[in-house]
Formats: structure tokens, sequence, C-alpha cells
């Protein structure tokens, strides 16, 4: 397993559900510390590292949410049943039966998601689809007294998905939780990591932002501490290249290519510096897909509207099957990402920055 593997492997298994981010940022911290010129945090407990190039200016920033979907415990019952409210978007049919962890005081409980068992449903019950405010988490306790004292749940723990990186047979597939965001904050981990083996004419930021899934509020706090003059968030996208799409619609491949997203519900980008990133990866032979995300948004959506504006562009790694408890991501996906943001991040001096204003 080769450094970058490994580093992936660490960033997606570690824990860091919306708004308890704290294990997932030292991963961070560890893994940015020797390619940062400082390391600070905002007051939400987003993580930001300065990277100072031959200028202090322009300021570009590089974001990726640290945070993962998951669970809060809402109330525990009398027979030690675990009722849960969920932290960020999940679909009620890729929950049942899936293993979890509650992070209780004294220490990690393992438990499995349940409902009414199958045998019992009626014929009309078996046609509508579990809603999550019907399940429970099971951890194998007999009352609310063990749930609460031996095992240490309260209202309030976080409760995060169970799932292990695997690398699939073709050896370039990678499948694990919480590709978003964690492949997006290994993206600027390692383009910081390019950038200090290189002169750049400006300043970057890499950041690992608290709390996207539930309303992109990390983004909000540090990009007050960052004043940027350009911007990037670095995302998981929504491959959709699966059985049953239709053909037509299909507009994200795994396999084939950094994503430029062209407009999602919350922003529609700069073109200048849009453009400014498809020339460069067709210089650089990287293959790219352009792609829309109707129904979502991202940090940047945050971030463009600071101050005056901030031209800003959300480049993602293809993925499959996120917000769930396993996604997958291809490995020549995440290198191309890497190269070409590089590269576009050494073509951001002071006068290409001042160019790209509408």
């Amino acid at each position: 397993m080769d450094e970058k593997v490994t580093m992936l492997k660490r960033l997606s298994e570690a824990h860091g559900v919306s708004g308890y981010e704290g294990e997932i940022r030292e991963v961070i911290k560890e893994y940015i510390e020797p390619y940062a010129t400082t390391i600070r945090r905002d007051k939400l407990g987003s993580i930001i590292a300065e990277r100072v190039g031959v200028s202090d200016g322009p300021r570009i920033m590089l974001t990726g949410h640290m945070d993962e979907i998951g669970f809060m415990v809402k109330s525990i019952t009398p027979d030690g049943f675990i009722r849960f409210v969920p932290l960020g978007g999940w679909f009620d049919q890729v929950l049942l039966s899936q293993r979890v962890v509650v992070k209780g005081s004294r220490g990690d409980v393992p438990g499995v998601i349940g409902s009414k068992p199958p045998h019992l449903l009626t014929d009309e019950e078996r046609k509508k689809v579990v809603e999550k405010k019907d399940m429970f988490i099971d951890v194998g306790a007999s009352s609310f007294e063990e749930a609460r004292e031996a095992f240490g749940i309260q209202p309030g723990d976080p409760i995060v998905p169970a799932s292990s990186f695997e690398i699939l047979k073709n050896g370039k597939s990678y499948l694990s939780k919480a590709w978003d965001d964690r492949v997006g904050c290994a993206v600027f981990i390692d383009v910081l990591k390019n950038l200090s083996a290189t002169s750049h004419p400006n300043t970057v930021y890499g950041v690992g932002t608290v709390q996207e899934e539930v309303g992109l509020r990390g983004a909000e706090t540090s990009v007050d501490v960052i004043c940027p003059d350009v911007a990037f968030a670095l995302e998981a996208g929504i491959a959709n290249d699966v059985p049953g799409a239709d053909k037509d619609t299909v507009l994200e491949r795994i396999g084939k290519g950094p994503v430029i997203l062209i407009y999602d519900r919350s922003l529609i980008p700069n073109i200048k510096l849009r453009n400014l990133v498809t020339d460069t990866a067709r210089s650089l032979g990287i293959p790219y897909q352009l792609d829309v995300m109707e129904r979502g948004a991202t940090d940047a959506g945050k971030i463009h509207l600071h101050d005056q504006g901030v031209p800003s562009l959300v480049i993602a790694v293809p993925a499959r099957y996120v917000h769930s408890h396993a996604s997958l991501i291809h490995r020549d996906d995440y290198d191309h990402t890497v190269a070409l943001v590089t590269e576009v991040v050494r073509k951001l001096d002071a006068d290409t920055v001042a160019d790209l204003v509408c």
C-alpha cells in the first residue's frame, strides 16, 4: 500500500460527522503540517493551513469539508434501543441493517440499524419504504439504564457509519465510507505537498471545513478568516454511470477524469475561472468532465458570496454511491484531480486573478 493509499484509507476511515470533526481534523493536521507555513482554526473548528509562495497574494482557498453524514442520539427507549436524528442527507433505503458506531462517553459502542421485523409486517406495510423515524439502533443493551450507565450513551452523542477501506480487484477502485468529502481533503493535502516542491506566485490555503452537510457552515466562517481572491471547493462528484441510468443523462463517469461543475443549487461558477481550468486540463492532456448538480450545494456556494464576491469553482473526483455507508472512487481520477488543481494554482498570479473579475 503506497503512501497515497495509506492517506486515503486513514482519511476515509476516521470518524467525524457534522459537528464532531475532532478526530478527522487531527489526521488532516498530521498530514498537512510538513507543507504548511502556519496552521490555525476558526471558531467553529475548521482547520486552515496556509502556504506562502513567492508572494503573499493573491490568496487562493482550497476547501474540502471534513464532516461526513451520520446521526446523533435523540433518545434511549426503556428497553435500551437508540432513537436517532440524521446529520446530513440520508436516503432511507440505504440504512436498514447497516452497522454504526455510537461515540459514547465510555468509548465506542457498535450497533446496527433496525426496524420492525419484515416477518411481522402487514401486506400493506411491505409495500412502503421504512422511514428513518421508524428505525432504531440496537447496541445490545437490555435497558435504558444499561445503555446510559454501562455503555455511556446519552442524547447528543454522535453516531458514525461503520465501514472499512477496501481496494477492489482492479487495484484502482477504492471502496470506503465518507469519500464525500474526505477525497476533497486528500486533494488539498496533496496539492500543498506538490507546491512545497515548486514555486507558486500566491499564498494558498488548504481548508478542512466543518458542518458542510448541515448547511455549509464552516465555509461561511473560514472564508472570513482568509478573505480569498479565488476559491475552489474540492468535492466528491455524483457519478451516474450505473445500470438503470438513461444514457442521455449520464454526465459523470468513474475513471474519466476530474469533474468541473458548471451549475449547482448554490453556485453558477465564474466563467473565466472555469475556462482557465478546462484550458489547463487540455494543455496537460488530463481528461475532464462537465456536470450539473441540480439538487445539491457545496462550500463554494457560501464562499463566492463573501464580501464583494470571490471567483469560485467546484472541482470533484467522481464517486458512486455517496451519502451511504460505502462509496467508490477511482485512483486515476484522484491523481488527475491533484495534478490539475496543482497546475491551476501555479497559474494564479496577480494579473491572472485580476482578469477573473466579471
